[in-house]
């Protein structure tokens, strides 16, 4: 009986893995502007995801994925405060598309130059698309401090680049 329900538990994850990985990708990607630390963070939010699976199955699953994802972003800064090395865009899908890359890469430098909390709460409100409530629960702050990073945060991608350079 053991197995079988370990063996469930490990389809139902993989099919939750399935469903939200490309999401936590992008995610990831934008907070660290670099592949290889975005990879590991899914992987590390993921591994986290799955230790905790029983509690978190269900509705809760991504957001519990997508915090575990912020916080390891947020550790990872803790401990090292690395210089952020925006990677190059290499999706062959847009390879031929130069102004594409070219604003991709843009816009991971822009973001990149934002303070942690900003960058968090921008990728998560209009990237990942959540509520102002959404986020603060995500990053265990308040809804005005959710309000006023996005506004700070957003006020100096406008002011670090031209018009329209960033839409």
């Amino acid at each position: 009986m053991f197995g079988r329900s370990k063996a469930q538990r490990d389809e139902e994850f993989s099919r939750f893995v399935a469903e939200a990985r490309d999401s936590l990708a992008g995610t990831a990607w934008l907070l660290t502007g670099d592949r290889e630390q975005a990879a590991d963070l899914v992987q590390a939010a993921l591994v986290k995801t799955y230790a905790a699976w029983p509690r978190v199955r269900g509705g809760e699953a991504s957001g519990y994925a997508r915090r575990a994802l912020v916080n390891e972003n947020i550790d990872r800064w803790r401990k090292a405060r690395p210089e952020l090395l925006v990677a190059e865009v290499d999706d062959p899908a847009v390879a031929d598309q130069t102004e594409q890359v070219d604003r991709r890469d843009e816009l991971v430098r822009a973001l990149a130059d934002l303070p942690v909390q900003q960058r968090t709460v921008v990728v998560l409100r209009y990237f990942d698309d959540l509520s102002e409530r959404q986020v603060a629960e995500q990053l265990g702050i308040s809804v005005g401090a959710v309000k006023s990073a996005a506004s700070r945060g957003l006020a100096r991608l406008r002011a670090g680049h031209p018009e329209g350079a960033l839409s």
